[in-house]
């Protein structure tokens, strides 16, 4: 089947992000007497919105988050992003090699966290205004409100898409979209790539890239 659009999930996809992220959102709760690991929260937030992030957090401690604590999450999170942040290894080539083919991002991030790596990353230029974000959406991934968005926005059938997610939430949201799907295992936070295939294909998604050059060749056999 060839493809009328890709949509690209943006951390663990185009960012190189969650380590950071998840690092970042450890401290921040231990910080405020909830006391997290990395592995605690890329287990149980890895692929939400800020939204259902929260919920989980409250739901977890049995106490709401401090009023102030989204905002002084980010400030640390900025001082982590700001040390060598990068892309995912090859994906400047990949999206450089797409050619016209339309494409978008459908992210659990804010929008303006994303504009501002994809600047960082010299990649703006890719996606002009197709970003869209679930960040204040009561209903984020795994729900597929964010990729019907996507191709909504490229008008595009979402039959017709391609999605590329790193995360098995956000894998499930891209399926319940009715878009085939490719779960992704390039960046830094995967540490067993293998593994992390066989559990993305447990969810259902049609093929497993390792990294981008695998997707390379999975997409020109479908383009």
């Amino acid at each position: 089947m060839s493809f009328a659009a890709i949509i690209f999930d943006f951390d663990g996809v185009i960012a190189d992000s969650e380590v950071r992220a998840n690092q970042s959102l450890a401290e921040s709760l231990t910080a405020v007497g909830m006391p997290s690991t990395y592995d605690e929260c890329l287990r149980d937030y890895y692929g939400h919105n800020w939204q259902e992030t929260q919920r989980r957090i409250e739901v977890r401690f049995g106490r709401p988050l401090p009023a102030d604590f989204r905002e002084q999450h980010r400030e640390r999170a900025r001082g982590r992003f700001m040390e060598g942040f990068d892309a995912v290894p090859g994906a400047a080539d990949f999206l450089a090699g797409l050619g016209p083919m339309p494409r978008a991002i459908a992210s659990s991030s804010r929008v303006e966290y994303i504009a501002w790596a994809l600047g960082l990353f010299g990649l703006d230029h890719h996606f002009a205004d197709h970003v869209y974000s679930a960040d204040g959406w009561d209903r984020g991934k795994p729900f597929p409100d964010v990729y019907l968005a996507a191709a909504k926005g490229l008008g595009v059938d979402p039959a017709r898409c391609l999605a590329i997610e790193d995360s098995p939430t956000g894998a499930q949201a891209a399926l319940a979209a009715g878009m085939t799907v490719v779960g992704f295992c390039g960046a830094g936070h995967i540490v067993d790539r293998a593994a992390h295939g066989e559990v993305l294909r447990a969810v259902g998604v049609h093929h497993v890239a390792l990294t981008f050059g695998e997707l390379e060749r999975l997409t020109e056999v479908a383009r």
